[in-house]
Parts: structure tokens; C-alpha cells; sequence
């Protein structure tokens, strides 16, 4: 009976463990504090997935026990003793962390502490509270807080492998080594509390003790495992038998197959079910037994592949026959169906019918089996996931169209469902206006009470989009001869004040070679001409 395996991310996070351990030797600079925090939250993350393993463990534990409380009970009285010694050690190490953390970040509660992440403790750096609180007084860890927490984990280890048949304890990975040889960063020997707690500053104090907790995890879910793998397949009962169908999806594509597992929960599941079924029928009647396609079984179920060589609903139903302990034959019946299409693709953009360079243009691709299966690419500039949308940006100028190819993921496999091509444009022109006017007569008051040219997009333009003006020319007639200023920037000038405020009814002036600034660049817009009232 072999036990847990290491998935390759929990040998990078050891892996990371232990390098960031030996670098406590060393300076800690903030890539170090960083790396630490990244660590750290790498393994709670763990934990929380490894947490969710264990309840699908104990939920099949249980199911087990409920059906056959005689036959499992005492491996499942061993695995609530296993859950209840591992929750007694994580809380103990909860309440340690939390607490070196109170102190540490000088907070006034525990439950503050508890809610603080790493990334935002302000003396994560810091030490020497870390090593008071773990270490204390002690010249060698022998007599302090960390030489406890050694003990109750040594006691711990010691308790979960006797709950193991001694013939499989050698391949439990219970984890928790307290023995070492451990060594400082002089190559001195040291034992596993001083190596761990001493000087070491908060950040590692945190992914060390999250560490602990994910071996303690992992110690419990191996156990666990082991003690119902040791619950055999024949001391197993069944009250309850179903026959089900399992397919890998409904919905399937023209040229494609349909596919499904059908299972039965059995008395005895060493047996293979003899299974068959007839295509386009709603059910299998004792009279057409004999027309009906077999299946051959294995491990208990069978899998059925169905043609998709034709558009529409298709439906298909059968009869599962197993042996019952009694001997006797047992029948049920099964059906279900199932959509053939041709590939379907929707490719829209959700504000206009055009691309515009320079701005961020939303689009909607839908696929049949939902957004998540999408993997759009665009022939110019670039497209990315936006929400449930996707989000065209960094259009080029020079090329007229930019098309978007779909592919989607089915079933595990890439399939091309289609392109649509789009026009590309630029950004129109804003339009200048001052006072909210744009032309014919404007009073002086407005002008002088908002002094300044501001460029705004057209109202049928439905993107927000900002220009600015950076310069024009204010032309009038002074005296019955023309006069031109030119001016930098949007807003009007001492001397164009003046002249807007002199101005006599009917007065005539132009505000010309407005230059604005937007997202693409500069450009020159239209001018404005206006008449005093």
C-alpha cells in the first residue's frame, strides 16, 4: 500500500522552504521579504486545497461507514482520532502565529493578528520579538516556547502512525522531522527550535509555521487514506443500486462522436455490468432485447461512443443486467440524449461596427459551451479577456481591417470555430467649443465665466474618449483690421479677455488652428466661430 505522493507544487514549495530558510543567514532585503510573503501565501493556499481534499476523503469515509457500520467502524473510529489530534496541532499552531504576530505588529487583539496578512505587516523584518517569543531566555531552545511546540509535534507524530497497521507505517509519510542534523550559518550544529525560531524575523516565523501546518495536513490525509484503503472492496454494502449516465458533454459538434460513461452502484463491484442499448429509442422493451447493441464493460462501467453524423436531438436508452449476492439477475434501465450542431460563432463588437485606433474597443464572443472554452487571436494589434467580454486595443495605423479568429476548447481538444472581420478607423474629430457653445451667438459672461477652449467627441461617438486643446489662434477685428493671437494651452489670455470684454454686440471672432491631444497624437480640429449677443 503505497502512500501520498508529493504533487509537483508541493515539491516547489519545499523546495522554495528551504532556500528561503538558509537566506535568513544573510541580509534580509525586501526582494527576500518579498520572496518570503510569496511563499507564504503559496502555502496557505495549499493548505486550503489540501483542507478540501481531506473533507472528500472523510465524506467517502463516512458513506462507507453509514452503509456498513460493523465492518468499517474501527477505521473510522481511528480516522476521527487521527482529524481531532491534527485539528488540536493547527489551532495550537494557529494560536502561536497569531500571537507572535500580535506582538510583532504590536496589536492590541488576537483576532486583529489573525486578519493581518503578511504582504501588510509594517515589521515583518523584525526579529528580535519573533526570537523573545519563540526562543526567550534559553541559551539552546532546551527550555522555552519553541522546545513545546517540538514536543507536542514529536508527540503528535508518534500517535498518528499508531493508529497505522505497523506493516504500512514505513510507507506513510508522516513528515514532521524534529531530528535534523540541523546547522547554523557557521556550520555549527544546532537543534530543530533554534534553527527555526532563532533570529528569525517574523516573515519566516509566518511560512514556517504555515509550513508545519501543511506536513500536519499532509501527515492526516495519508493516514487517513490509508486506514479506508484498509477497508476492503468486499466488506463493502450497497442498499441502494441506480443506473446512470455520465456524459462528457450534450452538446456535440457535426463530424464529431458523442461520449458517456454509464455506471451502476452493485452489490458486488468486481463484476463487470452487461450493458446495451439502442440508438433513437426512449426506452428497451423485453421485445426488442434482441436488436439491442452490447457493450462490453470494465472496472464496473462501460463507456458508449454514439456517431454525430447528422444534425439534431438524438436520444438513445438501454438495460443494465448484474448479478445480485442472492445469484439472481438483476435489470435496469437507462436512457438520455444529446444535441448534434454544426460549430456555432458569434463575434460582435459591443458598441459599433468598427474598430477605432487609439481606444479600447469592447467585444462579445460567444462559443456553444460558454466564454471560459474561448481562445480568440487578431490578425493587427491585440486582444484580451475584459470580464465576460473580451477588449480590442493597440490597433495600428496603416491596415484597413483586422480580423478575429476563434478557436475553442471541446472536450480537451482545440477545434477552429470561424473568423470575422472588422473595419478599422480612426478616432474622429473632437469639436471645440468654449462655454458649451460651438457657434452662432454666445453671450460675454458665459465666455468669461468658463475661460477656457475645451475639445469634446461627438455626442454619436460612445466611447470615453479625452482631448486636449494645446493651442490655437484668436482672431478678431480691432479698428476694422483683422488681429490674430496666437496662444499656447486652452485657456484665454489677459489681452483676449479684454477684447471679449470691450466687444460691442454682434461682434464677430474665430477661434482658429485649434491643435488638441488625445491617445493617438496630436491633430488639428475645425475652427469655432462665435458673436457676442
Amino acid at each position: 500500500m503505497a502512500g501520498y505522493k508529493e504533487t509537483p507544487r508541493q515539491k516547489m514549495i519545499g523546495m522554495l522552504y528551504l532556500v528561503l530558510t538558509a537566506l535568513l543567514a544573510l541580509n534580509v532585503s525586501k526582494e527576500i521579504l518579498d520572496a518570503f510573503v510569496v511563499v507564504n501565501e503559496t502555502v496557505e493556499t495549499s493548505n486550503e486545497n489540501f483542507s478540501q481534499k481531506l473533507d472528500a476523503s472523510y465524506s467517502k469515509f463516512k458513506g462507507q461507514y453509514l452503509m456498513s457500520p460493523e465492518k468499517v467502524g474501527p477505521y473510522w473510529e481511528k480516522a476521527q482520532e487521527a482529524h481531532e489530534m491534527s485539528v488540536d496541532l493547527i489551532n495550537y499552531i494557529d494560536t502561536l502565529k497569531n500571537e507572535v504576530v500580535r506582538q510583532t505588529e504590536r496589536l492590541q487583539t488576537i483576532q486583529e493578528a489573525g486578519n493581518l496578512k503578511l504582504a501588510a505587516a509594517a515589521r515583518k523584518d523584525n526579529y528580535d520579538t519573533p526570537t523573545q517569543f519563540f526562543i526567550g531566555q534559553s541559551q539552546d531552545g532546551t527550555d522555552c516556547l519553541a522546545a513545546e511546540l517540538r514536543v507536542r509535534i514529536e508527540t503528535y507524530r508518534e500517535k498518528m502512525l499508531s493508529l497505522v497497521d505497523p506493516k504500512y507505517r514505513e510507507v506513510i509519510k508522516i513528515g514532521l522531522d524534529t531530528d535534523g542534523p540541523y546547522y547554523d550559518a557557521q556550520g555549527r550544529e544546532q537543534n530543530w527550535q533554534m534553527h527555526n525560531f532563532y533570529r528569525t524575523i517574523l516573515a519566516a516565523a509566518v511560512t514556517i509555521l504555515n509550513q508545519l501546518e501543511a506536513e500536519v495536513l499532509n501527515a492526516e490525509f495519508d493516514v487517513v487514506n490509508n486506514l479506508l484503503a484498509s477497508v476492503t472492496a468486499e466488506d463493502w454494502k450497497f442498499d441502494e443500486i441506480r443506473a446512470k449516465v455520465i456524459p462528457k458533454s450534450n452538446y456535440v459538434f457535426l463530424g464529431e462522436e458523442y461520449q458517456a460513461e454509464i455506471l451502476v452502484a452493485a452489490y458486488d463491484t468486481k463484476q463487470n455490468p452487461n450493458v446495451s442499448y439502442m440508438f433513437g429509442a426512449d426506452t428497451l422493451t423485453p421485445a426488442n432485447y434482441g436488436r439491442a447493441t452490447p457493450l462490453k464493460g470494465s472496472g464496473g462501467f462501460v463507456t458508449i461512443k454514439l456517431p454525430a453524423t447528422s444534425e439534431g436531438l438524438k436520444r438513445f436508452a438501454g438495460i443494465i443486467k448484474i448479478i445480485s449476492p442472492l445469484g439472481d439477475t438483476m435489470t435496469f434501465h437507462f436512457k438520455d440524449e444529446y444535441i448534434v450542431a454544426k460549430p456555432a460563432l458569434t463575434v460582435s463588437p459591443t458598441k459599433m461596427n468598427v474598430f477605432y485606433i487609439g481606444v479600447e474597443n469592447p467585444v462579445s464572443i460567444s462559443v456553444p459551451g460558454g466564454p471560459e472554452r474561448v481562445v480568440p487571436t487578431i490578425s493587427t494589434g491585440k486582444i484580451r479577456a475584459d470580464g465576460d467580454s473580451w477588449m480590442v486595443y493597440d490597433l495600428p495605423k496603416g491596415p484597413k481591417e483586422a480580423v478575429i479568429t476563434v478557436n475553442a476548447i471541446f472536450s480537451g481538444k482545440m477545434k477552429s470555430m470561424g473568423a470575422s472581420t472588422f473595419r478599422l478607423k480612426t478616432v474622429p474629430d473632437p469639436i471645440a467649443t468654449i462655454g458649451g457653445k460651438t457657434d452662432g451667438m454666445v453671450s460675454k459672461s458665459i465666455i468669461l465665466a468658463g475661460p477656457y477652449l475645451v475639445a469634446e467627441m461627438p455626442a454619436w461617438f460612445d466611447f470615453d474618449l479625452r482631448f486636449t486643446v494645446i493651442s490655437y489662434t484668436f482672431v478678431t477685428d480691432i479698428a476694422g483690421y483683422i488681429s490674430e493671437i496666437p496662444v499656447q494651452g486652452n485657456r484665454l489670455t489677459p489681452e483676449i479677455t479684454r477684447i471679449i470684454q470691450d466687444a460691442k454686440k454682434n461682434k464677430r471672432i474665430w477661434f482658429e488652428d485649434v491643435a488638441v491631444r488625445g491617445p493617438d497624437g496630436d491633430r488639428n480640429i475645425s475652427s469655432l466661430s462665435l458673436k457676442i449677443n
